[in-house]
């Protein structure tokens, strides 16, 4: 991901980012960073890039025709306009929700205002996006434009070592982080808490989720509201688990967002995957919700037939897949014989597009690169994967013909359901009808059965 400031102060920026983990993804690769002083565009012979405001007031605004041709000299070798973000005031507040959808992008550019902000006319032509780090006024947007750029980048695999640090931190799930403590185990006469001590990795799970809910609610009302609201529905939808936990999950993860709710008339949407999840009571409700939600929508889950219908008739989307959904609700980590299996890296890439039947190569680049697919190997070389999909769902199996029939692909289902359990969450997967082995597999794993199945519909 490639990150550049157009500034005054290009120093500032560099100094600033330059150190730590910021500093080291740079060096590594993962990200890069230039800070381009707009100075260096002036056609004025002394070197001011600003003059008076028209109409009178004060102080002294930023002239258009430098900044222009410095934006222009950065995206002069860009494929596609890229987002360019001015750091202001009156901008849309930052927050975790936008670091993540700025983190998707391939370039982002950055404006940093100065004196009494910047001619309104260039910002017309260049500016996509406007963005504030708070309620107050600082003497310049370098300090913001850092700001962001360290959220943003964090989230870019590879940056931080642990895959799974950047998803379960402060503001996942709208909770606050739960406290940490290291050695030693007392000081000052506190001591740690004794779950932490323990080794039972389910309690101390659990411990660190009653601490962060705590916590919010203490520290972050408005937060807190939110998690509330989505427990309200998981708590209506647990009442036919199996059918909804894929519903479940997506708010337990706090991988999507809420649409609409009412009784069980609900719609969510998990971004990563564009993927909207309907349940509606009855036709005249799925109606009003593909008008009024879905109107965008190309992939639809669900469990209703009306929306299916409803999806039909309105948007000529038909019925992709019919699966049935298994979940592991058991305590106890299921067997793992197969013991060579690592997470996978880029360098497996091929090897994982070569062998699952998916179209969608950025797809599988995104699970790879988040952490999310695991490979088994014999004597070093790949043989299988599995993987956890955006939406939350254990998949993206798959054994070499060469090497099935020795339980790898058992050992591979086993250690993602063990993996998913050892985050706290509860393991799933989908089935398609008709898909005798795997379920077969499920059966034999201990998986239980949604009472009713579910239906991807799409326009494919």
């Amino acid at each position: 991901m490639n990150f550049h400031v157009m500034t005054l102060f290009p120093e500032m920026i560099e100094n600033g980012l330059g150190e730590s983990i910021i500093g080291r993804a740079a060096k590594a690769g993962y990200i890069s960073y230039r800070a381009v002083n707009m100075r260096d565009y002036t056609v004025e012979k002394h070197g001011k890039v600003d003059d008076y405001p028209y109409g009178g007031g004060a102080g002294m605004l930023i002239q258009p025709q430098p900044v222009y041709d410095c934006y222009q000299d950065i995206t002069k070798d860009m494929k596609t306009k890229p987002r360019t973000i001015y750091l202001t005031p009156q901008g849309k507040r930052f927050d975790q929700k936008m670091a993540k959808e700025f983190a998707k992008e391939e370039e982002l550019v950055f404006l940093c205002g100065h004196y009494e902000g910047i001619d309104e006319r260039v910002l017309e032509e260049i500016v996509t996006d406007y963005v504030s780090i708070g309620d107050y006024v600082l003497t310049g947007g370098e300090l913001p434009v850092m700001v962001m750029i360290d959220a943003i980048a964090r989230l870019v695999p590879g940056v931080l070592n642990n895959e799974t640090s950047a998803e379960t931190e402060s503001f996942h799930n709208d909770l606050l982080e739960y406290p940490q403590y290291t050695r030693p185990p007392v000081w000052r006469e506190k001591e740690v808490p004794q779950v932490l001590l323990s080794g039972n990795h389910q309690n101390i799970v659990k411990w660190r989720l009653e601490q962060s809910v705590k916590r919010t609610e203490v520290r972050r009302p408005d937060l807190y509201a939110k998690y509330q609201k989505k427990q309200s529905i998981v708590k209506r939808l647990s009442k036919k688990k199996r059918l909804y936990i894929h519903m479940m999950e997506l708010l337990s993860r706090g991988l999507g967002e809420v649409l609409y709710e009412r009784g069980m008339d609900i719609v969510l949407f998990e971004p990563e995957s564009e993927l909207y999840m309907v349940c509606a009571e009855s036709l005249e409700s799925a109606k009003y919700l593909v008008d009024k939600y879905l109107n965008s929508a190309g992939l639809v889950l669900t469990t209703s037939e009306v929306v299916v219908q409803a999806l039909e008739e309105k948007k000529g989307m038909h019925i992709c897949h019919k699966v049935w959904q298994y979940v592991y609700t058991l305590k106890e980590p299921l067997p793992v014989k197969h013991k060579d299996i690592r997470r996978l890296t880029m360098e497996h890439f091929a090897y994982v597009t070569e062998h699952y039947d998916m179209d969608d190569e950025e797809y599988v680049r995104n699970r790879i690169e988040k952490g999310q697919m695991f490979g088994a190997f014999v004597e070093d070389r790949l043989v299988g994967f599995v993987g956890v999909h955006a939406e939350g769902s254990c998949g993206l199996l798959y054994v070499d013909e060469s090497c099935r029939g020795m339980g790898i692909g058992q050992s591979l289902e086993n250690y993602i359901i063990n993996y998913v359990k050892s985050l706290g969450f509860t393991p799933y997967g989908q089935v398609k009808e008709g898909n005798v082995a795997s379920i077969k597999l499920q059966e034999k794993n201990g998986l239980y059965m949604a009472e009713e199945p579910l239906y991807w519909v799409g326009y494919e």
